[in-house]
């Protein structure tokens, strides 16, 4: 694990900014891992304002995102393919068919979780995958005692994230308490991962997760066994 300081927020998102975007410019075919939620909305700002800046052709990248909510179509505004459209696919030129959202209205769950999958082996695995932290030490949406060994599968969000996500809706009552999560296992497939977290309430879950035990009572703290994991922070305390 390498760990990178920075002063603040503000700072985390360009670093974050500039390391991807220096993965896509020099990289024939990318696949991108990307995340959703607070912690990377001022990364994919930087991310897009130098995509553009230098008129960076992205037809070589694709993109896959870690969840989605169950039960909100792409056209919802609180949905993940919604927020990856307004925040970073609609403002740089991307085509829309490399993107890659699970499908949170799918029929049949159970299918569209192998499908992801699939779709992800198809592609060589993801090269590149950016990562928040949760304060119970959750990645993507892989809650505590979520197995080591889980790949792409329907998760039932605890109350502690359904809370910390009521501030994007109208009431809690209106948070999905299911989402589409990538696994543990398929996340730490990934060739290398980049791993934001700002704020000390951020603190004890990423001392957990790098400094604690291999648990599964901590899923952040899987990630000790990757072989490359930058984590960008600007938490005291930690590195």
């Amino acid at each position: 694990m390498r760990s990178v300081k920075v002063k603040n927020y503000d700072e985390m998102s360009m670093e974050a900014a500039m390391i991807v975007f220096d993965k896509i410019v020099h990289s024939n075919r990318l696949v991108l891992g990307l995340a959703t939620g607070s912690t990377p909305e001022k990364m994919y700002e930087y991310l897009s304002d130098m995509l553009n800046k230098n008129k960076v052709d992205l037809s070589h990248v694709t993109t896959v995102n870690l969840d989605e909510y169950v039960g909100l179509s792409p056209e919802d505004a609180q949905s993940y393919t919604h927020y990856m459209r307004r925040i970073f696919f609609d403002k740089v030129n991307i085509p829309l068919e490399n993107t890659n959202v699970p499908n949170g209205v799918a029929e049949d769950l159970e299918a569209e979780t192998k499908r992801f999958d699939e779709g992800i082996e198809k592609l060589g695995g993801v090269d590149l995958q950016i990562l928040g932290i949760g304060r119970n030490a959750h990645i993507a949406f892989n809650e505590p005692g979520t197995s080591f060994d889980s790949n792409t599968h329907v998760v039932n969000l605890t109350e502690s994230t359904i809370r910390d996500n009521a501030r994007f809706f109208h009431s809690m009552e209106d948070v999905p308490t299911q989402a589409i999560s990538l696994g543990l296992n398929t996340i730490m497939n990934a060739k290398e991962i980049l791993l934001m977290a700002s704020g000390n309430n951020k603190r004890q879950a990423l001392l957990d997760s790098f400094h604690g035990e291999v648990t599964e009572d901590v899923p952040g703290s899987v990630l000790q066994r990757h072989h490359n994991v930058t984590v960008l922070t600007d938490i005291d305390g930690f590195n």
